[in-house]
């Protein structure tokens, strides 16, 4: 009995003293500091579990900035851990497959932990690549997922090639080695049909090629009992041949003049990579049609010396933007798209110009072309051409096009054809103007010679989309206007 009531006693005595959280005691006389208001009070700092388990991460993720973005390039933070973050501050710059684009804060809070360091590159979508906490956290305990933190794909060192002053160490059999054999289409059929390792054959082809011979011979050396001979080995010269390409040429050293035979490897960037794979699927999946014409831009230039005499600057390609704009306005069956279940026309008429960038090709947009003026056309296709080179362009200012225009008449090329830009159907190429002489209509006092101003546009089409006859039609409207520039300007 006196033993029961000791432990009573005793148990009181803790539930005065000490609080239980998360199957722990804590003395309830020393006072733990507070963290944040609830309501009208303060809630303690006991009570929260970032005592225990850190403070709860905001987390930032690899956004999609464009529809076709798989992956994006790291290129820069302009916030570093610790800085006090707004939402709408630009938190870092993303390369992404179309251009270099700056990723806002959704949240405010503090930046606390950057996981994805800068120059990292194929970052996928929904990558975890920094944390944030909210204001007043202590951002030095931020909780850090399990998650291994993505690194800056970096490409190995090349290695030294081989001096008089340190010798090539003696040739060994690696199997980076091995998988530097060269084996002809046949041999290769017949090693991996009959099962044979390719390492046994003797190569006698140029430049170490294994050949159907050689591998016919080590099929019948295995029928007859014989035994294999040794496994190759296989090294890479320090020297090339003196004829030929080396069979494996050692990487050069950026920077210095290599060895002969030598490369070095220039890895694609994001927007390259997507360039290469639109242009194959334009060219695998839509029926280019071509048509050209000639037209006279003589009127071209004179209004355009009329406007510079009032200081309005335009350019020729201000003025085909216009004409094309206005021609699909009066042809809308050629404003349209191909989509699963066929064309789907289009309400809005909105020309992508092609820009080169040192980053490769993009078409920034000049929306509502129709409805604009020469200089508002003019004005904008500057300012859009400049972002496109700075990698500045939104998302929207190359998104949703309707009509592509690609002019390399500044560069000398006379005529061309382009690629389509999917899901458009036409893409309108314009080369260089050129001086031509020619009849000029009948006159009373018989045949006068003019000198045209002529230039070539070429018209690639889709043909599921605009036949030849639809194709010719456009043209010749286009010609018409561009021809009669007043015309074409009205809005």
């Amino acid at each position: 009995m006196a033993a029961s009531i000791r432990l009573c006693i005793a148990l009181r005595a803790i539930k005065h003293n000490y609080l239980t959280v998360q199957n722990r005691l804590i003395p309830q006389s020393k006072r733990p500091w507070t963290a944040g208001r609830t309501g009208s009070g303060f809630r303690h700092f006991f009570l929260s579990p970032a005592v225990w388990a850190g403070v709860a991460p905001l987390k930032v993720q690899m956004p999609a900035l464009s529809p076709t973005m798989e992956e994006g390039n790291l290129v820069k933070w302009l916030k570093k851990e610790g800085d006090e973050v707004a939402a709408g501050d630009a938190l870092c710059e993303i390369e992404t497959d179309k251009a270099v684009v700056v990723m806002e804060s959704s949240d405010d809070g503090v930046l606390a932990k950057i996981l994805v360091q800068e120059g990292s590159r194929g970052v996928r979508l929904g990558t975890l690549i920094a944390l944030m906490v909210s204001e007043g956290e202590d951002w030095k305990q931020v909780e850090i997922p399990a998650q291994e933190p993505v690194t800056p794909t970096v490409a190995p060192p090349p290695a030294a090639l081989p001096t008089a002053a340190d010798p090539a160490p003696p040739p060994t059999t690696t199997p980076s080695a091995l998988k530097q054999l060269r084996l002809s289409p046949a041999a290769r059929h017949i090693l991996t049909t009959h099962g044979l390792d390719p390492h046994l054959a003797k190569a006698t082809g140029p430049r170490g090629l294994i050949t159907k011979e050689d591998a016919l011979k080590l099929l019948g050396q295995r029928g007859e009992g014989r035994p294999a001979p040794a496994p190759l080995t296989v090294s890479a010269p320090a020297v090339a041949p003196s004829s030929g390409r080396p069979s494996f040429p050692p990487v050069s050293v950026p920077g210095k003049p290599g060895a002969p035979g030598t490369f070095t490897e220039i890895p694609a960037s994001n927007v390259r990579r997507v360039i290469a794979q639109r242009l194959t699927q334009s060219k695998s999946t839509i029926p280019h049609a071509y048509a050209s014409m000639d037209c006279d831009l003589g009127p071209v230039m004179k209004l355009r010396k009329q406007l510079a005499a009032e200081n309005i600057k335009v350019s020729v390609n201000d003025f085909i933007i216009k004409a094309a704009a206005v021609s699909l306005r009066e042809m809308p069956e050629v404003n349209v798209m191909w989509s699963g279940d066929g064309p789907q026309p289009l309400d809005s008429i909105h020309i992508s110009v092609a820009v080169a960038t040192p980053r490769g090709l993009i078409t920034p947009i000049i929306r509502d072309a129709a409805n604009k003026g020469l200089q508002e056309i003019a004005a904008t296709a500057k300012a859009l051409a400049q972002k496109a080179r700075d990698g500045k362009l939104l998302p929207e200012e190359y998104q949703g096009g309707s009509f592509s225009i690609s002019n390399l008449g500044m560069f000398g090329i006379s005529e061309f054809s382009a690629v389509i830009n999917p899901p458009q159907a036409c893409i309108l190429a314009v080369g260089s103007t050129r001086a031509e002489l020619s009849l000029a209509p009948q006159d009373p006092d018989g045949p006068i010679l003019r000198t045209q101003q002529l230039m070539t546009v070429t018209l690639s089409s889709d043909g599921r989309l605009v036949d030849d006859e639809l194709a010719s039609r456009f043209l010749e409207k286009f010609r018409t206007n561009l021809e009669q520039p007043q015309r074409a300007s009205l809005p």
